[in-house]
């Protein structure tokens, strides 16, 4: 299974980091920067998959492409801001970590207006 490999790679990683980290702390940081990225590479394989099951499902469901793609940019945007909010983290940059993930609120829900405006529109559409 995979995620023995993925946990594994992280341990060592963080073996390494933990022993680099007394003698040389910014080795230790661009290490468990360098440990996350492999990891991320790794499962975005993964993730390409998950996002093909959900488009042929939405596609046979007669959902418009547009709010699809805009899911999926929503999705992106929600994992990216929470990775990059714990490196932030992880190099001891919590203000930081904190305003990657406002923005990345900010960019969703003005991503999210186009949907939210047409679910309104369809709930008026019921609406005598």
């Amino acid at each position: 299974m995979e995620i023995f490999q993925v946990v594994g790679f992280g341990i060592v990683g963080t073996i390494f980091i933990v022993l680099i980290r007394e003698n040389r702390p910014e080795l230790a940081r661009l290490l468990a920067v360098a440990v996350g990225l492999i990891i991320l590479v790794y499962v975005i394989g993964y993730l390409r998959i998950v996002l093909d099951v959900i488009n042929e499902m939405a596609l046979e469901a007669g959902i418009e492409p547009v709010f699809l793609r805009t899911l999926f940019r929503i999705i992106g945007i929600a994992y990216l801001s929470e990775f990059g909010a714990q490196v932030a983290r992880d190099a001891g940059e919590g203000s930081v970590a904190m305003k990657i993930e406002l923005a990345g609120k900010i960019i969703i829900l003005v991503m999210a207006i186009p949907i939210l405006t047409n679910v309104l529109e369809s709930i008026l559409e019921f609406i005598p």
